[in-house]
């Protein structure tokens, strides 16, 4: 499949033009539009105006995020555990509380302009298209789904509602990120075909464990949402459920949406067009101790060539690491990261810094000047997003296609096999069996 294609899907638009549109409207049209709230996106919002949240999960993450939201006007907690609840409650005694989602948002649709979304990976998209589909506002964590299908379906709902919309991928407002794209576009290392991502944080051996009685601040059935009924599982609430399949994504969605968002972010990446995979054996109910997934990217544009992104983790990393040495000839001690490799050059990144590899030939490299504005705070830009339109860099858009190639990488081991993507059909060419990992069955009573 051609570069082209791969991008053009109906209903998508690529980062650039969503950026480019985004600005345009927020300039424009979207900023002249009046204050209205009932119902409806929250376009035109006076400055200090604060919006109305709600809040689905309301402890760790979640309780991370609320601390990070709470200058605005918290209205509506959402939590299946009691405990949890009640806790947050306290803190914001005028907020409203539920135990069930759909509960919430429908009995305060009129009172919400926005709803923040922290909660296990499986009820992302239940809460975010219910939320969306309301014309509310949404900030979800990542990953942005638990399937393909759902982080297609989330990102098409938002770009056709013109909502503002936001990842918890919080690392993509640092600066150091900001000035890796900025060299990699700058063509500091020349052209980028092979990428390598590490992460040696394992979520593994999630396996089944019934026979025991379900807390009583838990409610179970709500808890297993839209996915199978089952009996209550012991160490699965509240942390462990990424360990599972049916509930998590393991290490690769935990993590990935972080590490790989700065490789789709300085290469205006996409979807890819195929994905291999190495790694232990399958088990059917828990997550892989350790995955080494490829990701075959198309050209971009016409100057862009196809590239070849890897991820590690559980503690596998590239041998190409072995071979870096810092200026002194000494081996470069490097934690998790990010490699590029370019024509003309490498550059070595993570988190919070960066170096321009080998070190001798860019000692007297200048750097091109700042171009991407700082970011005035990850949670922030959605808030400005929220009143007058401004994009935010991990909106829907973006972050959907991040989404579904990381969570491509799950399919791909689940299957056994490479995997040919069709991204315009949401399809595996080659495997018609990798349909039921794309998109998962729901659950009666609840809708994607």
């Amino acid at each position: 499949m051609s570069g082209r294609n791969t991008r053009d899907v109906p209903g998508r638009l690529t980062r650039r033009q969503f950026l480019k549109s985004s600005a345009l409207a927020a300039a424009g049209t979207l900023g002249a539009r009046p204050l209205f709230r009932s119902g409806s996106a929250a376009w035109g919002y006076p400055a200090n105006d604060k919006l109305s949240i709600a809040v689905v999960g309301t402890a760790n993450q979640a309780g991370w995020n609320i601390n990070q939201i709470q200058s605005q006007n918290i209205v509506g907690l959402c939590d299946v555990d009691r405990n949890y609840l009640k806790a947050a409650a306290a803190r914001f005694p005028q907020a409203k509380t539920f135990r069930d989602v759909r509960n919430m948002l429908s009995e305060m649709h009129e009172s919400i302009d926005a709803v923040l979304v922290a909660t296990p990976d499986h009820i992302h998209a239940p809460a975010s298209m219910m939320a969306m589909r309301m014309g509310k506002h949404v900030y979800c964590e990542k990953p942005l789904a638990h399937s393909v299908f759902e982080a297609r379906a989330m990102a098409q709902l938002a770009a056709e509602k013109q909502l503002a919309t936001q990842m918890g991928t919080q690392i993509h407002a640092g600066s150091n990120y900001r000035r890796v794209v900025e060299l990699i576009r700058a063509g500091a290392i020349g052209t980028v075909q092979r990428v390598h991502v590490w992460c040696g944080k394992s979520w593994s051996g999630g396996r089944y464990q019934f026979g025991h009685e379900v807390p009583e601040n838990l409610d179970w059935d709500l808890w297993l949402g839209p996915s199978e009924q089952r009996p209550f599982c012991a160490n699965v609430h509240p942390g462990q459920w990424r360990r599972y399949w049916q509930w998590g994504t393991g290490t690769l969605g935990d993590m990935a949406c972080h590490y790989v968002d700065l490789v789709h972010w300085a290469l205006d990446l996409m979807y890819p067009t195929a994905v291999w995979v190495e790694g232990p054996e399958v088990h059917p109910e828990g997550t892989p101790e350790w995955l080494i997934v490829n990701y075959q990217h198309p050209a971009r544009g016409t100057n862009q060539p196809p590239v070849q992104v890897t991820w590690y983790d559980g503690g596998k990393r590239p041998d190409i690491l072995k071979n870096l040495k810092n200026k002194n000839g000494e081996p470069i001690q490097w934690g998790d990261g990010q490699l590029f490799v370019g024509s003309e050059g490498s550059i070595l990144s993570n988190y919070g810094s960066h170096l321009l590899l080998p070190e001798d030939k860019f000692a007297d490299y200048k750097r091109p000047e700042p171009s991407i504005p700082d970011s005035i705070g990850h949670h922030n830009e959605w808030f400005e997003a929220c009143r007058n339109g401004t994009p935010t860099t991990c909106n829907f858009t973006y972050s959907g296609a991040l989404s579904e190639a990381v969570l491509l990488g799950n399919v791909a081991f689940r299957l056994g096999q490479r995997i040919e993507w069709d991204a315009k059909a949401l399809a595996v060419r080659n495997l018609a069996e990798a349909a039921k990992y794309i998109k998962p069955d729901f659950r009666a009573g609840w809708t994607r």
